[in-house]
């Protein structure tokens, strides 16, 4: 089915990413986090695929099970990293015939030590590219990224806002944010693209915290920014895992129930394969309704 992301009054989206694990043990694990998050109605599960399109193979047999054997709807990543335009046709019909019919469609990382972008003969270099591919030969539903803070290969805000109208104007259905950790970042981002002319969905990406070092890790290579509040409260609790995720919890709960009463479509969470933290935020934000209180 595919996915209608148009904004509802009455229950916002929420989402659950992913990423394929390296062994039968490690899937079976994850279904098993699925299991437990179902309960909370996700709207869908999204996938990801590997750099370099290291796990394609394992996406694409991931998001068919979840198909077969779920009531849940799958969303598959794709990127342009790795792979010829022919290959990234013959994914897609691949998932045509698992019956996906839903795509996250993204640039892909450098290759590691690489600080820019390089794709290979005979493929293509941005995600509005892969977009239009896609628009052009299958009916799915496509959703693309974003990033309210400067992408490390990005100049400049209003060339994020540029890079999302592409995006919509290649055939994307709706975007998804890169995680951020300051709403502020979020609301400008919003604003400025919709003075832009940016008319889809922008649903933001959040991530709990719960190591210290890894978050470090993802948002120097994202972009992202941790305002200087939360790092000093993250930094005094990093010798005791329990607080890191209490705080964790917290911040990622005040900050959807901001977003959510500001009027955010729904919030995409990027659960690391673990369901505690993302079960215990949107079981508050669920009991709490903050989207009840928009204006």
């Amino acid at each position: 089915m595919r996915l209608d992301m148009t904004p509802h009054p009455g229950r916002p989206f929420f989402s659950f990413e992913f990423f394929p694990p390296r062994s039968d043990a490690g899937e079976e694990a994850l279904f098993q986090t699925i299991a437990q998050l179902r309960e909370l109605e996700p709207t869908f599960v999204s996938v990801t695929y590997g750099a370099g399109g290291s796990t394609r193979t394992r996406t694409l047999e991931l998001v068919a099970r979840i198909r077969r054997e779920t009531d849940i709807e799958p969303v598959a990543h794709m990127t342009c990293a790795g792979s010829t335009v022919d290959e990234l046709r013959g994914l897609l019909d691949a998932l045509i015939e698992a019956g996906i019919d839903n795509v996250l469609a993204l640039r892909g990382d450098p290759t590691d030590g690489a600080d820019t972008f390089t794709p290979v003969p005979g493929g293509l270099a941005h995600g509005h590219e892969l977009i239009r591919l896609i628009r052009d030969h299958y009916n799915v539903s496509i959703g693309a990224a974003c990033h309210p803070e400067n992408h490390p290969e990005t100049d400049s805000a209003d060339a994020e806002v540029r890079h999302a109208k592409q995006k919509e104007e290649a055939g994307a259905d709706f975007l998804v944010s890169n995680l951020f950790f300051d709403n502020a970042a979020f609301f400008d981002f919003v604003a400025r693209a919709r003075a832009a002319g940016v008319g889809i969905p922008i649903v933001p990406g959040i991530m709990p915290v719960t190591n210290v070092d890894q978050i470090r890790r993802f948002t120097t290579k994202m972009g992202a920014h941790i305002p200087d509040a939360l790092l000093r409260q993250l930094d005094e609790r990093k010798t005791d895992p329990d607080a890191v995720l209490q705080l964790g919890v917290a911040w990622a709960t005040l900050q959807c129930a901001e977003l959510l009463a500001a009027g955010a479509p729904g919030i995409h969470f990027y659960t690391l394969n673990r369901s505690p933290a993302t079960r215990a935020i949107l079981s508050a934000l669920l009991a709490a309704r903050p989207w009840a209180t928009r204006r």
